[in-house]
This record gives C-alpha cells, structure tokens and sequence, in this order.
C-alpha cells in the first residue's frame, strides 16, 4: 500500500478527543488522555514505517491549564512517564525529539526530562518527532519576534536576512520554534472540530488539511491510511480535488 501512496514529508496532529472518548465510555478524563499517550506511542511506530519523515503533534497547549486542576495535574504526571518512555523510543526508532513551545512553565522536573530526550536523540536521524507542549502559535510568534528585537538592538541580525529593505521569510521562520524544519504537508484533526485552535498557524499556510470524527483513541493505521488516501486525491498545485 505504500508503495501506492504519495506520502506526506510532514504530517502535524491535532491529538483531539481524549476526554471525550473517555466520558462516552463513565471513564474520567484521565484514562482518556493514558489511552491516547499509548496511542501515540503505536502510531508513531506505524507513521514511521509508512515513511513519513516528521510528524508534529499537539500535546498541550498554553490554553490547557485553563482545565480543572485534576485534569492539568493528570497531564503533568503522563507527561512525566511519557517522556521517560520517550527515551527508549527514541533509541529504538533512531528518532530525533523536538518540544516545541515555552517548557519554561512546566515543573522543574519536566523540564529536565525534556532536556535529556533532546540532548540523548540530537543526532537520530530516521524521523523527527516534534511535540508541542505548553505552545500555541501566537505565543511562538510573539516570543520569537520579541528575541529578534533584542538580536537588533544588539547588532546580530544577519544582513542577508534583509532583501530591499524588507525582512526574509527565511529570516523570520528562524525564530520560530520550528526553524529547521520543513513546513507540514498534511494537517490532521480528530474528534470532528475543525478549526485549527492557534497551532502552526506560519507554518500551516499551504498545508491540506484532513479533519476526522473519529477521536484520537480509536485513530489507528486504518485511518491514517483514509488521511493519506484523501491527501493524494489533493491537487497540491492549485488547491482542491483533482480532475478525473
């Protein structure tokens, strides 16, 4: 099926539908966000083994500590034992891992265990995981724009970042948290929503766009392979469904 299938350089997700998937079922929240971690862990393999290249998904956003306390704290806890497991993953899968977003506001201990999977998978080059955490696309904007205003005042813009007196967008895509990596081909969104809840909103401009029902526990290789499927029948050249 592969071999039949153009498929994507860069998929980014939009992990939605946990909580929900869990209540339908009298679960909390909670056990919904495990299954979808565990879901992840699988999907990550088969994505992978597709030939996918770099995946990019949501994880947390800067509007999810706006949840009740129990739900933020049971996050803080998965996101504690994820990115432990995330190590051996990593080793295994010669993968390298990126967090995107502001880790600043996570615990001190979080942070760490961000920084060790970083640093242990630097130079893995089989795919390149990005997760978001504690990031939202107008934050990242904001941020980078406010470390490029301290890097003129302080003289260190390149001068080739400028073209007829006009900032490149090569210049401004290097303080995004994504600088060095490709923009996304396909956009995944479970659960039904579709809208794209302030997440890579640069680097999404000419990205097609898949929205499912389907919550992110029960995404499984089936439907990723629907996702591509409806990709290929995309006309990339000028938007929309090809001719027949």
């Amino acid at each position: 099926m592969e071999n039949e299938l153009r498929v994507p350089n860069h998929i980014a997700i939009i992990l939605d539908g946990n909580g929900r998937w869990a209540k339908r079922r009298g679960m909390p929240r909670g056990y919904g966000h495990i299954v979808g971690c565990d879901n992840l862990e699988k999907m990550c393999v088969v994505i992978k083994d597709m030939g996918v290249k770099y995946l990019t998904v949501y994880a947390f956003s800067t509007e999810n500590w706006k949840r009740s306390r129990d739900e933020v704290e049971g996050l803080m806890k998965l996101f504690r034992q994820y990115l432990k497991r995330c190590i051996k993953k990593a080793h295994k899968n010669q993968m390298r891992v990126r967090i995107i977003g502001d880790p600043s506001a996570f615990p001190q201990d979080i942070q760490e265990s961000i920084h060790i999977l970083e640093d242990c998978s630097k130079d893995y080059d089989q795919m390149f995981f990005q997760i978001a955490m504690n990031y939202g696309s107008r934050d990242e904007i904001l941020r980078g724009m406010t470390r490029m205003i301290s890097d003129a005042r302080d003289g260190r813009l390149p001068k080739d970042g400028f073209e007829d007196g006009k900032m490149t967008e090569a210049l401004f895509e290097s303080y995004l948290d994504t600088a060095g990596i490709p923009d996304p081909d396909l956009l995944i969104r479970t659960s039904g929503e579709q809208r794209l809840s302030n997440y890579l909103l640069w680097q999404l401009a000419y990205t097609e766009f898949y929205f499912t029902d389907v919550p992110w526990p029960d995404f499984h290789e089936e439907e990723l392979r629907k996702a591509i499927e409806q990709y290929n029948r995309r006309d990339r050249r000028y938007g929309g469904v090809k001719e027949e």
